[in-house]
């Protein structure tokens, strides 16, 4: 009687391959797979089809300002909560939550700064941090640096990317800031300076309404939703379809409200050209 055996086989254990999180993104306009170096290199903008993606307020104040000039001013300003607003999250522990998730103690940054040697006076808001919403710190902020650019005798840069308008949590309060920043600005062009408004995605309802709305010079980066009330919203309004492209950059530009689009890699050096003709 023959025992057949059945056939010994070799099993190779392949070792799965990990791939590290964090390597790369994907371009929310194409869906290109962008190797992250690359992207933070092209200062995150999407090689193949020219997406901006959002920046941080640091890597703003990085990509305009010289090399270690920036000193921030009044960043130990926080907001109180007036209304001691409750809701699903109250506004305390939405503004404690957002400050360990960013570092930031509000939605803006603001200080004394040089681009291509030439002294500004620059703010960038963080979209991070409330939507970037303009609460009582973030138009007080503005309005403290805008009175430091007159008695500096400097102008005044400011850099919006706000989703969120007014902030909601701090009722009126919030809705005065958008007087508060338009008058300082009076002030500034009354002492014949210089303010450049620079609107990023997104750039809406009451930050659009006041300070980001009224610059000598409004600059848009590409792509950038800029507007009052969001297109989904106004269509539900309205019932109607909106143009197409209704309120990106180039909608904008092509309707009379900006002044350009200009690309991120060419925004400093468009700047500092502004800055040599105004001032």
């Amino acid at each position: 009687m023959r025992i057949f055996k059945k056939p010994f086989r070799y099993t190779l254990a392949r070792k799965k391959k990990e791939i590290p999180d964090g390597l790369w993104s994907k371009c929310p306009s194409c869906s290109h797979l962008i190797f992250n170096k690359i992207l933070r290199e092209n200062s995150k903008v999407c090689p193949k089809c020219n997406y901006h993606f959002s920046l941080v307020c640091w890597e703003r104040v990085e990509l305009l300002a010289d090399t270690d000039t920036f000193v921030e001013l009044y960043k130990d300003l926080v907001s109180a909560d007036p209304l001691n607003f409750a809701g699903p999250k109250s506004y305390k522990d939405k503004l404690k939550e957002d400050t360990e998730a960013t570092g930031l103690k509000d939605a803006i940054i603001v200080g004394d700064a040089k681009i291509d040697k030439k002294n500004v006076a620059l703010g960038v808001t963080d979209s991070r941090f409330i939507m970037g919403s303009m609460g009582s710190v973030v138009g007080e902020k503005i309005t403290r640096l805008i009175e430091h650019a007159i008695a500096e005798k400097l102008p005044v840069i400011l850099v919006s990317g706000s989703g969120g308008g007014a902030r909601m949590y701090e009722g009126l309060l919030s809705l005065m800031q958008m007087a508060k920043t338009c008058g300082a600005l009076e002030r500034l062009k009354e002492a014949r300076l210089p303010f450049i408004s620079v609107l990023t995605h997104p750039t809406m309802a009451g930050v659009m309404a006041s300070f980001a709305g009224i610059g000598d010079v409004i600059i848009a980066e590409p792509g950038a939703l800029i507007g009052f009330t969001g297109p989904r919203v106004i269509k539900q309004t309205i019932k109607q379809d909106l143009p197409k492209g209704f309120q990106t950059s180039e909608f904008n530009l092509e309707h009379g409200l900006l002044d350009m689009v200009v690309s991120r890699k060419d925004l400093k050096a468009t700047l500092s050209k502004l800055l040599n003709y105004l001032t």
